[in-house]
């Protein structure tokens, strides 16, 4: 009787298969384990790229319809009408019903801003009619479509619009602006009084760029905002003219005048100072800074280094900073302690390394002695035997005279 039937392969090659099997799982798992965590930080990296570049590639937003915007004349704030200008002048305040009546639109930073045309042009000027809401244009239009930052500097005599300031203010404290005074500072009136009156105001006003303090006459209704920047001051009282805070009131917004507390005087001057001196330090080299500060250790080192081995020796600013901007830039590669950047054009002209070398009690460089030399010897020098040139004759001219 036949036995039961035995597998064909050994128990060893049975455990074999078995341990290579479970090798190979073994394996697969890691793989899948170590592949895992890689697609996963990449396809973080991918997303967290696409996020950044749809924030910064994206346009601005129309906000009004173009088809329903129509052309109007407009309103009639003065006694004569420039046919040149298109507006009305001669008057020196508004009409006191238009100044009561509510804004149509409203600007929205976060939504309407994006790239225009303008962000091409260097110096463009801001979209009066994106800060009041309704701008049609989008993408399209000629002007910015953002709000105003520290950097963006515009003439005394325009504001951030692009639009000319006056001599003097209106008798209303309306329109553009003196440019006889920097004016960061505007007064809000018809305030509905609430008793966080204080908190509504900043809340509303912050949406226009950084506010540097905020004071509230709770009683009257009238708050005046200081911005930090001007050109946001300026930004926010065409966006907040004619608007609403929490409540269904019109806002008045105006130029505030001049604070008569001297302690107010003396606080505005030296925070303009303090904005000119920040801008001063973003615009120039870090060294010369620090020499303007009085940092010990810069002028130290430009008085070292900035003789250039000749004793005695002060390079100008401009040479020294000159020289600071093309090493940081990777220009000043072949560069001695004593011989300062090597020119490589003087390279290229002479030929040789040894003779752009500076001799340390010279005051010409050897490239520059090289340079003489060869324009000297390219002269033409007259043969042994040639006879002596004739001078030139003068040419008749067709003068009379002898």
């Amino acid at each position: 009787m036949p036995g039961p039937l035995r597998s064909s392969a050994s128990p060893e090659v049975a455990q074999d298969g078995a341990h290579t099997q479970s090798t190979d799982l073994t394996s697969t798992n890691r793989a899948t384990d170590l592949t895992a965590p890689e697609s996963t930080l990449l396809e973080g990296a991918q997303k967290k790229t696409k996020k950044i570049i749809r924030k910064k590639r994206r346009p601005a937003r129309p906000q009004v319809d173009p088809s329903t915007r129509t052309s109007e004349p407009p309103p009639q704030t003065g006694t004569i009408f420039n046919i040149w200008y298109n507006k009305w002048s001669g008057g020196d305040r508004e009409d006191s019903y238009l100044s009561k009546t509510a804004a149509k639109h409203r600007c929205d930073v976060a939504k309407d801003s994006g790239y225009t045309r303008a962000d091409k042009v260097t110096g463009s000027y801001f979209c009066l009619f994106f800060a009041k809401g309704e701008c049609p244009r989008g993408p399209d239009c000629e002007y910015l479509h953002r709000l105003p930052g520290i950097f963006d500097t515009f003439n005394p005599n325009v504001d951030c619009f692009g639009r000319d300031k006056h001599s003097d203010y209106r008798d209303d404290m309306g329109g553009v602006g003196s440019f006889m005074r920097q004016n960061r500072t505007l007064y809000v009136g018809r305030i509905h009084v609430t008793d966080d009156i204080e908190e509504v105001v900043a809340r509303h006003f912050a949406e226009w760029g950084q506010v540097d303090r905020i004071r509230c006459l709770t009683a009257r209704g009238v708050a005046f905002v200081t911005y930090t920047n001007e050109a946001n001051s300026q930004f926010a009282k065409e966006a907040m003219a004619h608007q609403a805070l929490d409540h269904s009131e019109i806002l008045n917004v105006r130029w505030a005048t001049v604070d008569p507390n001297p302690a107010a005087q003396k606080r505005e001057a030296r925070a303009i100072e303090e904005q000119a001196a920040e801008a001063v330090r973003k615009a120039l080299p870090d060294e010369f800074v620090k020499e303007i500060e009085g940092d010990a250790g810069a002028r130290k080192r430009k008085r070292i280094e900035g003789g250039f081995g000749l004793e005695g020796y002060e390079a100008p600013d401009d040479v020294w900073y000159a020289r600071n901007r093309a090493l940081e830039d990777g220009q000043g590669a072949k560069t001695d302690a004593s011989t300062g950047p090597v020119s490589e054009q003087a390279l290229l002209e002479n030929g040789d390394d040894s003779q752009v070398t500076q001799s340390g009690h010279g005051i010409l460089k050897n490239s520059t002695l090289a340079a003489l030399q060869n324009q000297n010897t390219t002269k033409t020098v007259p043969r042994a035997g040639s006879a002596p040139r004739a001078p030139a004759l003068l040419v008749g001219y067709g003068s009379d005279s002898d």
